[in-house]
């Protein structure tokens, strides 16, 4: 038997999984960490806490597995994407708060390079749009606030890297600076045509070269788990972010194919294969993965920034709900949401509105709206973001998409994937294993490791749990769109209106 450790790093949490050979969960092990809101619109993370949480949890996995390191043929990685970190390379230290791909503390930057006109350049060499979500800004916002961060970071005193970056640095002892491609595609400064950092785009952000981490394949040799972590070296054979994991852990391997991670926030890819589709709809053309010495592979992306963190707002925020999971009962005690219309906008709006001035609001109350109503008017909300990304990409593709293949947390909610069904006026299909994330990883990681021979070896793996089909007319259908739509406009460009 041959075991695949797979670290799983998202925006709330770590998670570490053992599985054999057969793709089976053998062991994990989950740990929360803390959010940072140090003022309105920012989002960080502590880069040592979200560390010690992988520590803690792949040891604790190891150990409930009853199995030793030297047992597991490989380590594979996943991560919230975006996010950043700058670290001093001389003690491994962080220099700042990581910085969360919610973030919108760069915002006024962003609109002052569109205002200049290099959103065309940002485009066609990176397939993003000029937006706080990416990390280039990121980087350069914590260069300047840093005392002589620019004259550091010239120097090569400092390292720059998104999460999958840092983890590597430390899983390595610090032997290690690299980024998956996939990763890499985010950060706004790699040409994903020739898959290397563009020399334009660091100018451009005032990014030195010398600081960013080398360019890796997604499966293939990135480096090795020092010894002295858990007691035999691993071997780390993938590294991907985690809404391009989902997809392959998904196997959305045939160009067309589309996926939706009902996570934090909500992430739909549609592979694209060998071919970089340009979006006119205001969609991200990114690339999916490499694998070894292969093509890259690409797919068009829509990002949703409030998915499963709008039901912790209804949590955390209100306080109507006091577990996730109670939405559902809350918000099936009532036929409909009384009218009530929620736009989750709470840090913006992204694909394919991305509006960085867009705040969260609720339209149609009255006397008689209840927590009930709110809570589904939320769960509504979710998927009609979802469906506003659904439409572009039919409208970039040209054709019908009739099947949405779901993971992530939040689409274990049977009302929630009923409610996206009805909106999208398709099939929402949930597999067994809904953490496609993690299970991405470890597929790749597997790869690397020569446990698999090829991609079509894993095709067998996947299996349905169910289909959700529509259950309300065209006609009631369309009428709930034209209210959404009539929301959403009032909810733009609410920050910047007198």
């Amino acid at each position: 038997m041959k075991y695949i450790l797979a670290l799983d790093q998202g925006t709330t949490s770590s998670r570490s999984i053992i599985y054999n050979d057969r793709l089976e969960v053998v062991a994990s092990s989950q740990r929360e960490f803390t959010q940072h809101f140090p003022k309105p619109g920012w989002v960080e993370h502590d880069a040592i806490e979200i560390w010690e949480s992988v520590l803690t949890t792949a040891r604790e996995a190891i150990s409930k597995a009853g199995i030793q390191a030297s047992e597991i043929a490989a380590a594979g990685i996943t991560n919230q994407r975006e996010t950043v970190v700058v670290w001093d390379r001389k003690t491994g230290v962080p220099v700042h708060h990581a910085i969360v791909w919610q973030d919108r503390r760069t915002g006024e930057s962003m609109n002052a390079l569109r205002e200049a006109g290099k959103e065309a350049l940002v485009q066609q060499r990176t397939g993003l749009l000029l937006d706080p979500y990416f990390s280039a800004s990121k980087f350069r916002w914590i260069l300047q606030e840093i005392p002589d961060g620019q004259e550091r970071a010239e120097a090569g005193d400092l390292a720059v890297g998104t999460i999958d970056s840092w983890l590597i640095y430390k899983l390595t002892g610090g032997s290690s600076h690299l980024t998956d491609v996939s990763n890499a595609s985010r950060t706004m400064l790699m040409n994903i045509r020739s898959g290397d950092w563009d020399p334009e785009l660091l100018a451009l952000f005032h990014i030195p070269r010398s600081v960013l981490p080398r360019i890796a394949p997604s499966s293939g040799d990135l480096g090795t788990i020092d010894a002295s972590l858990f007691g035999a070296p691993i071997p780390i054979r993938s590294a991907i972010g985690d809404q391009q994991s989902a997809l392959f852990g998904q196997l959305c391997t045939k160009p067309g194919l589309v996926k939706c991670t009902f996570g934090t926030g909500c992430f739909l890819l549609e592979f694209t294969g060998p071919d970089a589709v340009a979006s006119s709809n205001r969609l991200l053309t990114t690339v999916a993965w490499k694998i070894g010495d292969g093509a890259l592979q690409y797919a068009l992306e829509g990002s949703v920034f409030m998915g499963g963190a709008s039901i912790q707002w209804l949590r955390d925020g209100l306080g109507i709900i006091k577990s996730a999971p109670e939405v559902n009962a809350l918000a099936n005690s009532v036929w409909d949401s009384g009218g009530v219309t929620l736009v989750p906008a709470f840090t913006g709006l992204g694909a394919p509105h991305w509006d960085a001035d867009a705040r969260g609001t609720i339209f149609g109350l009255t006397r008689g709206s209840t927590a009930a109503h709110i809570a589904r008017a939320t769960l509504e909300g979710i998927a009609f973001q979802v469906a506003d990304v659904v439409s572009a990409m039919q409208k970039d593709s040209g054709k019908r998409i009739s099947t949405l293949r779901v993971d992530g947390g939040a689409c274990a909610s049977d009302l929630l994937m009923q409610i996206e069904s009805d909106t999208l006026g398709c099939t929402v299909e949930r597999p067994v294993n809904i953490e496609s994330t993690a299970l991405g990883a470890a597929m790749l990681a597997g790869l690397g490791a020569g446990i698999w021979p090829n991609v079509e070896a894993l095709a067998k793996i996947r299996s349905v749990d169910r289909k959700f089909e529509p259950e309300i007319t065209a006609q009631t259908r369309r009428a709930r769109t034209n209210v959404w739509k009539k929301a959403i406009k009032r909810a733009k460009n609410w920050e910047t209106q007198s």
